[in-house]
């Protein structure tokens, strides 16, 4: 079954750019489209797509409000990827702290464009650039330094946290810890439970947030 993208831009421009990169693809389909969040919802629950590529500055509903609309009213939702012109933007920060699973840039390649898709649609996340690594640092409080607390990490836990914060995958992370592929996806899947995290871009950002890691001190 090829991806299903529903693509979710104010500029009917933009819009027909990513769906002629997208449909040129034999594994990716772009089912929809929607010129504001405040269609997504409804366009969400009729087509079921796997990954939605919104824009997160739009007229009515912008995206950090569309992705925090689809994550509270879909069961099993689609994964979100984010469209944006500057990646050091305040929107996609607090889009990816709503729950979005990565970011694209609007100037990106169009086989940067494809990877992007396939990689938020296969449940991987994006690279977390040293822009928003500084953003969430900035951001480092008490109280999500209580939490990571809280979530009593186990030392292979906080080791496996450590490299997902590198933006390595769970095949790099076995390579590095030289354990099985399954052992790495438990320990991961056991981090995103007690972090409360949707997924792994969620996790970075707690970690950042909590001071458990800093710009300087990932690769």
């Amino acid at each position: 079954m090829p991806i299903s993208v529903l693509l979710v831009d104010d500029e009917p421009l933009v819009r027909a750019g990513l769906r002629a990169i997208l449909e040129a693809q034999p594994d990716i389909e772009v089912t929809g489209e929607a010129g504001d969040g405040a269609a997504v919802v409804p366009l969400v629950r009729q087509l079921r797509p796997d990954v939605v590529a919104m824009d997160v500055r739009m007229p009515l509903l912008d995206g950090i409000e569309a992705t925090r609309a689809v994550l509270r009213t879909i069961t099993d939702p689609p994964r979100i990827l984010v469209v944006t012109t500057f990646e050091a933007d305040e929107y996609v920060y607090e889009a990816l702290r709503a729950g979005a699973d990565g970011f694209l840039l609007k100037r990106s390649r169009p086989a940067e464009i494809v990877h992007a898709v396939r990689l938020v649609a296969e449940g991987s996340s994006l690279l977390f650039p040293a822009s928003l690594r500084a953003m969430a640092a900035e951001r480092r409080n008490d109280r999500a330094r209580a939490e990571l607390e809280r979530a009593a990490l186990t030392g292979r836990e906080r080791e496996v946290l450590r490299l997902m914060c590198r933006g390595l995958s769970n095949a790099e992370i076995a390579a590095e810890l030289v354990v099985g592929a399954e052992t790495v996806k438990t320990h991961v899947s056991a981090v995103l439970a007690k972090l409360g995290a949707r997924d792994r871009t969620q996790a970075v950002i707690a970690a950042y947030e909590s001071g458990f890691v800093t710009p300087g001190t990932v690769g």
